[in-house]
């Protein structure tokens, strides 16, 4: 089972589905395209806002000309040791200056969440039972030191965004 976390909690109302050949949207859901699908969509001048998902092999740069029109991007983890959609949730950030909605969809797991918030991801799948559980406690693991920049700002304007304590 699949649960929608964001900092605020779990979320039980969440209209996006990924969309696959089983798996279609239904009158209250919205989709999640592919990339490619996404593209296509976008070609034929659809003005509806979009989600997209980004595998670990897609450059994230090749969304640039639309995310106005993006409203959540969600990056892939299909393996907790595959880290690429860290680097595309920065770069969506960072360079690409997107605002929107970025979710970690795959094998999300408790112990990187918090790094995951660091790059700028918002709201994750969560299906790892143990994930689920220390969430809804309230139980988030951490280092409250951090020397890297991130793409959340500093609360204090006097400071850097990575030499300061969470």
């Amino acid at each position: 089972m699949t649960k929608i976390w964001r900092e605020t909690g779990f979320v039980s109302d969440d209209p996006w589905i990924i969309e696959t050949e089983e798996a279609k949207a239904g009158s209250n859901e919205k989709a999640i395209h592919g990339l490619d699908a996404f593209l296509d969509a976008v070609s034929t001048g659809d003005g509806r806002e979009f989600g997209v998902l980004i595998a670990p092999a897609d450059d994230v740069a090749r969304l640039a000309p639309y995310l106005d029109r993006v409203a959540l991007v969600a990056v892939a983890f299909p393996a907790f040791n595959d880290g690429r959609a860290f680097s595309h949730a920065s770069l969506l950030r960072a360079r690409l200056g997107f605002e929107g909605e970025v979710r970690a969809v795959g094998d999300v797991l408790i112990d990187q969440i918090p790094l995951m918030l660091r790059c700028g991801i918002d709201s994750f799948a969560v299906t790892n039972a143990t994930a689920i559980k220390r969430l809804s406690e309230g139980r988030l693991p951490g280092i409250a030191n951090h020397y890297q920049p991130t793409a959340r700002p500093s609360s204090d304007v006097k400071s850097y965004s990575w030499r300061r304590v969470s």
